[in-house]
């Protein structure tokens, strides 16, 4: 059984994993144990999983860095990010340990922390203790209760009450290692009444070794709060990477959920999303690029627990190749959240005959007063557009390319950083003609 030699590690180095962490996140790994070794790994039996055999893929014999060696490097000098306006609020992931050194002084408003999770815990344990965990189903989801045995440090941005931070968080995840490594990151956002954030998390592997990354991100949206989080993939196809985001919401507040995955080898992205507040917000969204033999299998469930709530998930995927995607979308109301407005998109284009799509749209009402609907689509170009575009002049290379760019321009568009924005498009256009997306001039992008 895989999950015996991951049991044996924990048990073997249970001291080791707690004195390098804090008191906050060891006060958990028990519970999580105790409900790994009774979920196991998921498998494709599973319903939610039918597509994804998670199980196989921890069989790679990966090394831990359990004693929390650093990494000889200074990112900010090798790995800089050449994005206009992006580089202020800047911090590094070096595999699951946030970097601490020659982090540029920024002058945040009074109560604002941005840094490292093992650090906050120590430094604000009843704050980290209200949030950290709450909102990570443990109890159902092993890959959750996984990280949870095993982080030992993440990253943390909490915005206090009637704060704003005008310019975006950028949060850089470097995977680099001389053996096959396994990381456990862990993330959390918690945005206090009336406060606004924006986040930008991109995934960088940059030595040519097998990773498998599990990350836990949970987002805390307070009342009128208004949180962006964007993630960016552009990891190598060696890169395994098992994603769980969490979002909790109150009232009136709104929150945004944006994943561009440009390059991969194997992904799972689990979005679960509880509306906990009247006229809360929530978009759930993200663009799949995948050719040669890459997986990308994203599952979003969005609960309405109160009324006068509002969701939208809109998901597009281009596969090319024998790439294989997968979406499974669930819409839950909850009987007394009436007048809620849940709308669900999942279109698809499969460029390639030996590409396979797998998509299941799902609602489960129990109110009567709702606007609820979802939409689903795969299939091929408009050969008629594609038609039209070459008897105008338009060489068939080029003609396809435009009909991509605008079959994904509707989820670029919800990233709301202009000079993201721009950049994105440029990345997406470089994969939609063969090349490997390269955002910047630094280490990574040579």
């Amino acid at each position: 059984m895989i999950e015996t030699q991951y049991i044996d590690l924990f048990n073997e180095h249970r001291s080791t994993i707690d004195s390098h962490s804090a008191d906050v996140l060891n006060r958990l790994r028990d519970a999580a144990f105790v409900k790994f070794k009774e979920l196991g790994f998921p498998t494709y039996k599973l319903e939610d999983y039918q597509y994804s055999d998670i199980a196989p893929l921890f069989g790679t014999e990966y090394g831990f860095n359990l004693n929390r060696l650093p990494v000889k490097v200074n990112p900010y000098r090798s790995y800089r990010c050449n994005v206009n306006g992006m580089t202020e609020h800047l911090y590094f992931l070096m595999n699951d340990m946030l970097h601490t050194e020659n982090i540029p002084q920024t002058d945040y408003p009074a109560g604002v922390y941005i840094g490292s999770l093992k650090d906050f815990a120590g430094k604000y344990p009843d704050i980290c203790s209200k949030y950290y965990g709450k909102a990570s189903k443990i109890e159902k989801n092993a890959l959750a209760a996984f990280n949870t045995m095993f982080a030992q440090d993440g990253f943390v941005v909490y915005i206090p009450d009637n704060t704003v931070l005008e310019k975006p968080v950028q949060l850089i995840n470097i995977l680099t290692a001389n053996v096959d490594l396994l990381v456990n990151r862990r993330l959390l956002i918690i945005a206090g009444k009336n406060s606004q954030v924006k986040l930008l998390a991109c995934d960088h592997a940059v030595t040519d070794r097998k990773f498998l990354a599990t990350q836990v991100t949970e987002i805390y949206a307070d009342e009128n709060a208004h949180i962006e989080f964007y993630e960016l993939e552009e990891n190598s196809t060696k890169v395994t990477r098992l994603s769980s985001t969490y979002v909790n919401q109150e009232k009136s507040s709104t929150v945004l959920v944006n994943n561009i995955t440009l390059q991969c080898g194997y992904t799972r992205n689990n979005y679960d999303v509880k509306l906990n507040g009247e006229n809360a917000e929530t978009t759930v969204a993200g663009v799949v690029i995948a050719d040669k033999e890459q997986h990308v299998d994203n599952f979003a469930f969005l609960d309405h627990a109160k009324p006068h709530c509002q969701s939208t998930q809109l998901f597009k995927y281009v596969l090319q190749d024998k790439s294989l995607g997968s979406f499974c979308g669930r819409i839950l109301v909850e009987k007394d959240a009436q007048k809620t407005m849940a709308y669900q998109t999942n279109n698809n284009l499969c460029a390639s005959p030996h590409a396979h799509m797998y998509s299941k749209p799902q609602l489960e009402i129990y109110a009567d007063d709702v606007k609820c609907s979802h939409g689903l689509t795969t299939g091929q170009l408009d050969e008629e557009a594609l038609f039209y575009m070459r008897s105008r002049g338009i060489q068939e290379e080029e003609a396809r390319l435009m009909l991509m760019q605008a079959f994904t321009a509707d989820v670029l568009k919800l990233i709301h950083i202009d000079v993201l924005r721009e950049r994105l498009v440029e990345l997406v256009e470089q994969r939609f003609r063969g090349e490997d997306a390269r955002c910047g001039d630094c280490e990574i992008c040579k």
